[in-house]
């Protein structure tokens, strides 16, 4: 199982984010989320404040390319094996950072690559 970061997560469940997280718990993933704002879904917190996760596996985006760069760092140093930058995510200048410091850069959808057993 990958022990993912949703990154943009949102106690709405028409986000996208709210989906992916329902679905990789549902697909038995551990899952940790960051928002904008204190809530709870699914029995997880929504972080508000970025924490030094261990162990993770997978980043996955969902807050635009615009407010992307006060993540740069934060991600970099989490160490993920990668970030998966999903529709509307995507941003060359975070995923040159990204593969400079060995971390995988995806161009995906995190639904789909669930959805089709490529998680």
């Amino acid at each position: 199982m990958k022990r993912t970061l949703i990154i943009g997560a949102s106690n709405n469940p028409e986000r996208y984010a709210y989906k992916a997280a329902e679905r990789l718990l549902a697909h038995g993933h551990e899952i940790e989320l960051l928002g904008l704002r204190p809530d709870t879904i699914f029995g997880k917190t929504i972080d508000t404040e970025r924490k030094a996760y261990e162990g993770l596996d997978t980043v996955t985006l969902y807050v635009g390319p615009q407010r992307q760069p006060e993540y740069y760092d934060y991600v970099i140093s989490l160490k993920p094996k990668r970030v998966i930058f999903n529709p509307g995510t995507e941003n060359a200048e975070f995923e040159t950072l990204l593969l400079k410091n060995g971390i995988e850069a995806e161009e995906a959808c995190t639904l789909v690559l669930l959805g089709t057993g490529q998680y």
